[in-house]
């Protein structure tokens, strides 16, 4: 096997894990708090990774991926949520879908902390370094490809919501097909449209919540 590979896997193994399994879990909390139990009842508000590791989505088509384009792509298992339990479902849709992201984000402002961290302790080795820098990279990606606005993408979620009753209704009906939208979208390079700029903007907030404590170990 390529060792450039096995390096990669190595470096982006635990941001990766992490980052579904924040982003998982940060869903059933928030349908839970909203007054769905459907996900906790399951299991699903957990940390433990491989409650949410999908074979198939998690492990298999990023490797596919990786090897064919060089673009990264794959999921966890969906966290079931019955969204006519919540007490408001379309608003309160929009506020579960938003958990996602919102835990990549802060993850990935957890990873910038350590690459701070690490730089102010003057820790030479190269490993740790790369995997905090891996860290801020993959929430990030993370965090703009779940706001991609295509059922049954977080973002997609989140414009249901937002979106009139009616409008919404029909916006929902491409759900089916948005997994196959999204791959379409990768295949043709077209993603990194929504996904470069919205990583450019978080990047820009997360260094600027991270500001203060850069410049306090600086």
């Amino acid at each position: 096997m390529d060792p450039e590979l096995i390096r990669n896997i190595t470096v982006y193994a635990l941001p990766v894990i992490f980052g579904i399994t924040l982003h998982e879990a940060a869903h059933a909390y928030v349908a839970k708090y909203f007054g769905d139990n459907t996900a906790y009842a399951a299991g699903r508000m957990t940390m433990n990774p491989l409650v949410h590791i999908d074979l198939f989505g998690t492990i298999i088509i990023p490797a596919l991926l990786y090897l064919t384009t060089g673009f990264v792509f794959g999921y966890a298992k969906p966290v079931p949520i019955d969204f006519s339990r919540l007490r408001k479902p379309k608003r309160d849709m929009a506020w579960v879908a938003l958990a996602g992201p919102g835990a990549n984000f802060v993850m990935a402002l957890l990873w910038l902390v350590m690459a701070a961290l690490l730089a102010f302790f003057q820790v030479q080795e190269a490993f740790p370094n790369e995997v905090a820098r891996a860290g801020v990279l993959t929430n990030l990606l993370l965090f703009a490809f779940n706001l991609v606005p295509i059922p049954p993408l977080d973002g997609g979620r989140v414009l249901t919501s937002i979106l009139p009753n009616r409008a919404a209704y029909k916006f929902a009906q491409i759900e089916p097909y948005g997994f196959f939208i999204v791959l379409a979208l990768i295949w043709l390079k077209l993603l990194g449209f929504w996904v470069i700029p919205v990583m450019t903007v978080a990047n820009y907030v997360l260094h600027l919540i991270a500001s203060p404590l850069t410049l306090l170990l600086s």
